[in-house]
């Protein structure tokens, strides 16, 4: 099950106690003070891991404490520190506070880890507050409480190439086409349900990877249809891939009004470089298929079932990621 947002509590441990004690030794008549300190809370960690690809452990459970720092004790022993909780996440995790949204941190690299609630600090034993005019002081301070936060955890797939389009317009059939991966693929709307990733093989050994979400249908800004759960997928990508069903013969159209859902999603997407695609070109008379190409100059025309164009496509999107994030 694909699992892309959760909101889960995470609590550090609490410090140990600082302890009082006296040095009690045969033969020795004034040992003095030597309570230990306590020892630190348990932190809690959350580890970006490239093995992982959803949220789904923390839907079973929200709830996640470190354990507490051990109290301090005589001999100027310290306690010993709280056990660290490590969570580990899918690469392209956003961590944030789930009270004010407030983006705590962005795990986009395997490894990559943030301390998101630290242990509290162990207190200090009674060794501490020995002087010249306190030899025998009796007081020592308690460890400091853990944190507790309220977390929402937000996936975006790490991908270069997003592709863009309405239900059936070939989308998965390309992912399919010019990778690895196998989606599912149907005669009826919506049979995309969650985002796919495959690694696209170019000329001279260079890659890229490509992601495709459910279809996008107008009011998708707005929560309508699928698509809308999974923008947010094709945040991270450095090109756009619109995909548009050519049989439609109404391309620009169509375009547009993707185009215009993106921008009411995230305004920074349509600032991302954009590659336009005509699909099912070899389901077109030919007559009508040069009229278009004659109309629209700027679109690559495709076929993602019979292959036709695709490499042109793959060095297009190549030179592209390599261009940067220049807008269009």
């Amino acid at each position: 099950m694909f699992i892309d947002y959760v909101e889960i509590e995470v609590e550090s441990g609490k410090g140990g106690d600082g302890c009082v004690s006296f040095r009690r030794e045969k033969y020795i008549r004034k040992g003095g003070p030597d309570g230990g300190d306590g020892g630190r809370g348990g932190h809690v960690i959350i580890r970006a891991d490239e093995n992982l690809s959803t949220l789904l452990d923390f839907r079973y459970k929200r709830k996640y404490k470190a354990v507490k720092g051990q109290q301090g004790m005589g001999a100027l022993k310290s306690g010993k520190n709280g056990e660290d909780i490590i969570l580990k996440v899918p690469v392209g995790t956003i961590i944030k506070d789930a009270t004010t949204g407030a983006v705590l941190a962005d795990l986009d690299e395997h490894a990559g880890e943030v301390v998101i609630a630290r242990g509290g600090r162990g207190g200090k034993g009674n060794d501490h507050f020995k002087s010249s005019t306190n030899q025998t002081p009796r007081e020592a301070t308690p460890g400091q409480p853990g944190s507790h936060l309220r977390l929402a955890l937000e996936l975006k797939l790490l991908a270069d190439v997003g592709l863009v389009g309405y239900p059936n317009a070939g989308k998965s059939t390309l992912l399919a086409r010019i990778t690895a991966a196998r989606p599912k693929i149907a005669e009826y709307p919506f049979t995309t349900l969650i985002p796919n990733l495959g690694i696209v093989k170019g000329p001279d050994y260079k890659t890229f990877v490509m992601a495709d979400i459910p279809g996008i249908i107008e009011g998708a800004s707005e929560g309508k249809g699928l698509g809308h759960q999974f923008l947010r997928h094709i945040q991270r990508s450095a090109v756009l891939l619109f995909i548009i069903d050519g049989f439609e013969n109404r391309v620009e159209e169509t375009y547009q009004k993707l185009y215009a859902e993106l921008e009411k999603y995230d305004p920074e997407l349509i600032n991302r470089k954009i590659v336009k695609v005509v699909n099912k070109i070899d389901i077109i008379a030919e007559k009508k298929l040069n009229e278009m190409r004659e109309k629209l100059s700027d679109f690559i025309f495709i076929s993602a079932v019979s292959g036709a164009r695709i490499d042109n496509l793959i060095n297009t999107l190549i030179q592209a990621i390599e261009s940067g994030n220049d807008g269009q």
